[in-house]
Protein backbone atom coordinates (compact mmCIF):
# COMPACT_ATOMS: atom_id res chain seq x y z
CA UNK A 1 0.00 0.00 0.00
CA UNK A 2 1.00 3.68 -1.52
CA UNK A 3 0.19 6.55 1.29
CA UNK A 4 1.50 9.98 2.89
CA UNK A 5 3.97 9.28 5.91
CA UNK A 6 2.89 10.01 9.24
CA UNK A 7 5.45 11.11 11.95
CA UNK A 8 5.20 7.29 13.13
CA UNK A 9 7.12 6.70 9.96
CA UNK A 10 10.31 8.89 10.80
CA UNK A 11 12.42 6.17 12.17
CA UNK A 12 11.96 3.84 9.63
CA UNK A 13 12.16 6.81 7.08
CA UNK A 14 15.48 7.68 7.85
CA UNK A 15 16.97 3.69 7.94
CA UNK A 16 15.65 4.13 4.64
CA UNK A 17 17.18 6.82 3.71
CA UNK A 18 20.61 5.75 4.89
CA UNK A 19 19.70 2.50 3.03
CA UNK A 20 19.59 4.92 -0.17
CA UNK A 21 22.62 7.01 0.46
CA UNK A 22 24.83 3.49 0.58
CA UNK A 23 23.06 2.22 -1.93
CA UNK A 24 24.22 5.48 -4.41
CA UNK A 25 27.33 5.00 -3.23
CA UNK A 26 28.09 8.65 -1.97
CA UNK A 27 31.46 9.44 -0.37
CA UNK A 28 30.50 11.46 2.26
CA UNK A 29 28.99 10.64 5.43
CA UNK A 30 25.01 9.89 6.05
CA UNK A 31 24.09 12.34 8.70
CA UNK A 32 20.87 10.76 10.61
CA UNK A 33 19.73 14.36 12.08
CA UNK A 34 20.02 15.80 8.53
CA UNK A 35 17.79 12.61 6.84
CA UNK A 36 15.68 13.65 10.20
CA UNK A 37 15.39 17.40 8.88
CA UNK A 38 14.69 16.22 5.38
CA UNK A 39 12.27 14.23 6.33
CA UNK A 40 10.68 17.08 8.39
CA UNK A 41 10.54 19.10 5.88
CA UNK A 42 9.21 17.25 3.37
CA UNK A 43 5.78 16.24 5.88
CA UNK A 44 5.67 20.18 7.03
CA UNK A 45 5.78 22.16 3.70
CA UNK A 46 2.96 22.77 1.66
CA UNK A 47 4.98 21.93 -1.29
CA UNK A 48 5.96 18.64 -0.70
CA UNK A 49 5.19 15.20 0.12
CA UNK A 50 6.47 11.94 1.51
CA UNK A 51 5.26 9.17 0.14
CA UNK A 52 5.47 5.46 1.72
CA UNK A 53 5.42 2.12 0.43
CA UNK A 54 3.57 0.22 3.34
CA UNK A 55 3.80 -3.92 3.64
CA UNK A 56 2.84 -6.10 6.27
CA UNK A 57 3.03 -3.34 8.85
CA UNK A 58 6.78 -2.10 7.93
CA UNK A 59 7.92 0.87 5.57
CA UNK A 60 9.74 -0.55 2.43
CA UNK A 61 9.76 2.43 -0.06
CA UNK A 62 10.03 6.51 0.41
CA UNK A 63 9.67 8.62 -2.07
CA UNK A 64 10.14 12.59 -1.59
CA UNK A 65 9.27 15.44 -3.56
CA UNK A 66 8.70 18.97 -3.79
CA UNK A 67 7.21 21.55 -6.77
CA UNK A 68 8.33 25.04 -7.34
CA UNK A 69 7.95 26.87 -10.43
CA UNK A 70 10.15 26.15 -13.12
CA UNK A 71 12.91 28.48 -13.85
CA UNK A 72 12.01 28.92 -17.36
CA UNK A 73 8.50 29.56 -17.55
CA UNK A 74 7.27 26.06 -17.82
CA UNK A 75 4.84 26.45 -14.32
CA UNK A 76 4.60 24.27 -11.59
CA UNK A 77 7.29 21.19 -11.62
CA UNK A 78 7.51 18.65 -9.13
CA UNK A 79 11.08 16.94 -8.65
CA UNK A 80 11.91 13.81 -6.63
CA UNK A 81 14.23 14.80 -4.02
CA UNK A 82 14.55 10.87 -2.77
CA UNK A 83 13.17 7.12 -4.00
CA UNK A 84 14.32 4.19 -2.89
CA UNK A 85 12.60 0.84 -2.20
CA UNK A 86 14.29 -1.54 0.13
CA UNK A 87 16.06 -4.50 -2.29
CA UNK A 88 13.31 -7.04 -0.52
CA UNK A 89 10.04 -5.00 -1.91
CA UNK A 90 11.03 -4.12 -5.17
CA UNK A 91 8.44 -4.65 -7.87
CA UNK A 92 4.94 -3.48 -8.55
CA UNK A 93 5.00 -1.59 -5.05
CA UNK A 94 7.39 0.97 -6.64
CA UNK A 95 5.18 1.18 -9.96
CA UNK A 96 1.91 2.17 -7.00
CA UNK A 97 4.80 4.99 -5.85
CA UNK A 98 5.30 6.66 -8.97
CA UNK A 99 1.59 6.41 -9.45
CA UNK A 100 0.96 8.14 -6.26
CA UNK A 101 3.35 10.90 -6.94
CA UNK A 102 2.18 11.90 -10.10
CA UNK A 103 -1.65 12.13 -8.69
CA UNK A 104 -0.11 14.29 -5.93
CA UNK A 105 1.73 16.50 -8.79
CA UNK A 106 -1.37 16.61 -10.69
CA UNK A 107 -3.66 17.82 -7.42
CA UNK A 108 -0.98 20.48 -6.92
CA UNK A 109 -1.31 22.06 -10.58
CA UNK A 110 2.22 20.70 -11.95
CA UNK A 111 2.60 20.45 -15.35
CA UNK A 112 5.32 17.87 -15.25
CA UNK A 113 7.31 15.61 -12.39
CA UNK A 114 10.72 14.93 -13.13
CA UNK A 115 12.61 11.87 -11.26
CA UNK A 116 16.64 11.32 -11.62
CA UNK A 117 18.10 7.92 -11.95
CA UNK A 118 21.43 7.08 -10.02
CA UNK A 119 24.42 5.71 -11.62
CA UNK A 120 24.71 2.67 -9.56
CA UNK A 121 20.76 1.51 -9.87
CA UNK A 122 19.86 3.31 -13.88
CA UNK A 123 15.85 2.87 -13.58
CA UNK A 124 15.74 4.79 -16.83
CA UNK A 125 14.29 2.35 -18.89
CA UNK A 126 11.52 2.36 -16.21
CA UNK A 127 10.73 5.91 -16.77
CA UNK A 128 11.19 6.49 -20.30
CA UNK A 129 7.79 3.22 -20.57
CA UNK A 130 6.22 5.33 -18.27
CA UNK A 131 6.44 8.65 -20.69
CA UNK A 132 9.08 10.82 -19.31
CA UNK A 133 11.95 11.45 -21.54
CA UNK A 134 15.88 12.20 -20.31
CA UNK A 135 16.62 16.21 -20.28
CA UNK A 136 19.57 16.04 -18.53
CA UNK A 137 22.74 14.40 -17.23
CA UNK A 138 24.07 15.23 -13.62
CA UNK A 139 27.54 14.54 -12.99
CA UNK A 140 29.13 15.15 -9.33
CA UNK A 141 32.77 15.86 -7.92
CA UNK A 142 34.07 15.04 -4.52
CA UNK A 143 36.27 17.89 -3.46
Amino acid sequence: MVRFAVVADKTACICLLRESHEAAGFTFPFQAAYAAALFDGHMNHAHACALVLEHEGQVQGLLMASWFEHPFGAGRYAKETVWYVAQSARGRGAIKMLDAYEAWAREQGCAAVGMASLATNDVSRLYERRGFVPVETHFLKSL
